[in-house]
């Protein structure tokens, strides 16, 4: 009992130490990438109101009320209404959802795609690596835009395929920066050690080449997250993203931006703060990560 009881003291003495570590490194962070902090602030509070929205929101996002259209923000609506009468703040908060979505979907399907593909066209070099590299150059002469209006031509709208056309152009990008790191651990002794033991190609590139190019698979996601909202948002304003009524700030944007930016400008003006923010807040964010794990840029 006695033993027990030392070592559950022990335990708890490690948890204990274990917080206020984490709670330093947070800070030293912040302190080291003030920006960065910034960036992942924001990003907290957008994940927070997206997660919150049923009791953030005051009305409901998708229903009109066409005697209350155009209002100018006021204390009941507090970003004022849209051209149907829907209360723009309710549309933003739950707008941040499908951004979200969006977002962390298709960048992480693609970065993981990418992050395959990068480590086994290291791995196995080659014809196999040409043959890769050049598909990829292939894919990345086009720009995101236009690959995602050829993907969305080809599987219509919607959410869903919205989704499959931003993810299709992050695979090429990220797997070209993966491969760049996998390329320097193909040569690594243990690398050849495990080829000696006569591991399998799967379990090298599973097991022993993945894990150290974690680094720069979290850089690309967190960078790949701000550049498919914007996306989200151009496909959305051009009518090929999310379609009515889901709440959507580039919907939002495509409603009220053109028609209504002189009787009533809040309808663009705020869905466009909050499109700016979110991007801002993962790019900092996203540099910061970089600058944290690249041991060159943390040095100076």
């Amino acid at each position: 009992m006695t033993i027990a009881t030392d070592l559950g003291t022990k335990v708890e003495l490690t948890d204990e130490r274990k917080a206020p570590s984490r709670l330093s490194a947070i800070g030293r962070f912040a302190r080291r990438n003030p920006l960065g902090a910034a960036g992942g602030a924001v990003i907290i509070v957008m994940v927070l109101v997206a997660m919150f929205a049923d009791f953030i929101a005051p009305y409901n996002p998708v229903a009109n009320a066409f005697d209350r259209m155009h209002e100018p923000p006021s204390l009941e609506n507090w970003l004022g209404t849209d051209q149907y009468g829907r209360d723009v703040f309710s549309r933003i908060v739950y707008g941040a959802r499908t951004a979200l979505l969006v977002g962390f979907a298709s960048s992480f399907v693609g970065a993981t795609f990418g992050l395959v593909l990068g480590v086994a066209s290291a791995y196995f070099s080659g014809k196999i690596d040409l043959i890769l590299q050049r598909i990829i150059d292939i894919f990345m002469a086009f720009p995101l835009i236009i690959m995602a209006l050829a993907v969305i031509a080809i599987f219509g709208t919607g959410a869903q395929n919205v989704i499959i056309a931003i993810t299709i152009p992050f695979i090429p990008r990220c797997a070209r920066v993966v491969r760049s790191s996998a390329l320097a651990i193909r040569e690594l002794p243990y690398i050849d050690a495990a080829r000696a033991n006569g591991f399998s190609h799967t379990r090298i590139i599973l097991r022993h080449m993945i894990p150290n190019v974690m680094a720069p698979f979290l850089i690309m996601i967190t960078a790949f997250v701000g550049q498919a909202i914007l996306l989200e948002a151009s496909l959305s304003y051009l009518g090929l993203g999310v379609q009515e009524p889901t709440p959507a700030w580039g919907l939002m944007l495509q409603g009220g931006a053109e028609e209504y930016a002189e009787s009533a400008p809040w309808i663009a003006i705020f869905p466009g703060i909050a499109i700016s923010l979110a991007v801002f807040g993962f790019s900092l964010f996203g540099d910061a990560l970089r600058d944290e794990f690249d041991p060159r840029l943390r040095s100076l």
